[in-house]
C-alpha cells in the first residue's frame, strides 16, 4: 500500500503538470521551442545535481563505452526530446485531457512493437485491449459522432505521436537504466535534450515577458511534473513491484480531466468520459497480462 500511495502521488503530480502545461501553452501563449529549452535544461541540471549527491562521480559511468553513449543519446533525442515536444504541441493544439489520454496509449505501442519486431503472436488479451482502446479513443475524440472530431485533427495526430514517443521513452533506456541510477540516466538524458533544444532555440532568444505567473507555472512543471513526480515513482518501487505500481498510472488522466474541468473550464460529455475510461481499462488489461514487455 505504501508503494501504491507513492505511485499515486507520482501520477497525480504528472496530472497536475499536464494541466499547468495547457495553461502555459494556451493562456500564456508561450512558444513551444522556448518553453522546451527552459524546461529540459533546468530539469536536467537539477536531476544531475541530485544524482551527484546520491552517486558522486558514478554519474559519469554511463560514458564508459560508445554503446552506452549511443543508447543515452537515442533516449535523449528519440525518447525525451520527441516525447516532450509532441506532448506539448498536442496540448497546445487541443487540450491536456485529450493529450494525456492519447499519450496513455504508449503501452499499446510497446506491445505492438514487440509483436512486429519480435514476430510474436498476439495474446487474446492483446486483441481485447486493442479493441477496447480503439473504441475508447473513438468515443473520446468524436463524442460518438463519426462525422466530427471533439479535438482538432492536428491535436489528434500530435497526441498519437506522443504515445509512440512515450513508448520509445520507456524502451530505449532499459539497458543503461539497469546498469546505472535511473535518476542519473534521466538527468543526463534531460540535460542532453536541453542542450540540443537550446542549440535550436536558446532561452535568451525570443523570450516572452517574464511574469510571476509564468515563473510559477514553469517552476511547477519542472519541479512537480519532472523532479518530484519521478522521484516519487522511484521511491514507490522500494515498496511494491513495477507491475503493481504501473496499475495506478490511471490516476494521471483522471487528475488531468478533473483539474481541466475545474480550472480550465473543460466541457466534457458522458461519452467522452466513457471513452477515456475504456482506454484506462484497456491499458489495465495489458499491465495485468503483459508485465514483461511493459516493465
Amino acid at each position: 500500500m505504501k508503494g501504491i500511495m507513492w505511485a499515486m502521488l507520482a501520477s497525480t503530480l504528472w496530472g497536475i503538470s499536464g494541466t499547468v502545461m495547457q495553461f502555459v501553452s494556451q493562456n500564456q501563449a508561450i512558444p513551444a521551442d522556448w518553453f522546451l529549452s527552459v524546461r529540459t535544461l533546468s530539469a536536467g541540471i537539477i536531476l544531475l545535481a541530485i544524482g551527484f549527491v546520491q552517486r558522486g562521480t558514478q554519474i559519469f559511468k554511463v560514458f564508459k563505452s560508445w554503446a552506452s553513449i549511443g543508447q543515452l543519446v537515442a533516449y535523449a533525442t528519440l525518447g525525451l526530446m520527441a516525447n516532450m515536444y509532441t506532448f506539448y504541441i498536442s496540448i497546445e493544439k487541443g487540450t491536456a485531457a485529450a493529450a494525456t489520454i492519447l499519450q496513455y496509449l504508449s503501452p499499446l505501442f510497446i506491445v505492438l512493437g514487440t509483436l512486429v519486431f519480435k514476430k510474436e503472436l498476439p495474446l487474446r488479451t492483446d486483441l481485447i485491449a486493442f479493441g477496447v482502446s480503439l473504441l475508447g479513443v473513438f468515443l473520446a475524440i468524436t463524442k460518438g459522432n463519426i462525422h466530427e472530431l471533439a479535438i482538432p485533427t492536428d491535436a489528434l495526430i500530435w497526441g498519437i505521436l506522443s504515445g509512440v514517443t512515450a513508448a520509445l521513452y520507456v524502451v530505449l533506456p532499459r539497458k543503461i537504466v539497469a546498469e546505472n541510477s535511473p535518476v542519473v540516466i534521466l538527468g543526463w538524458g534531460t540535460l542532453i535534450a536541453g542542450i540540443l533544444f537550446n542549440l535550436y532555440h536558446p532561452i535568451w532568444v525570443g523570450a516572452p515577458k517574464i511574469t510571476p505567473t509564468l515563473v510559477t507555472s514553469i517552476g511547477a512543471i519542472v519541479l512537480i511534473g519532472t523532479i518530484f513526480a519521478f522521484l516519487s515513482l522511484l521511491h514507490s518501487l522500494q515498496y511494491a513491484p513495477s507491475a503493481v505500481v504501473s496499475i495506478v498510472d490511471a490516476v494521471q488522466p483522471v487528475v488531468t480531466f478533473v483539474l481541466s474541468i475545474i480550472f480550465l473550464n473543460l466541457q466534457v460529455s458522458w461519452i467522452e468520459i466513457l471513452g477515456s475510461l475504456l482506454v484506462i481499462v484497456a491499458i489495465y488489461i495489458l499491465q495485468q497480462y503483459r508485465s514483461d514487455p511493459l516493465n
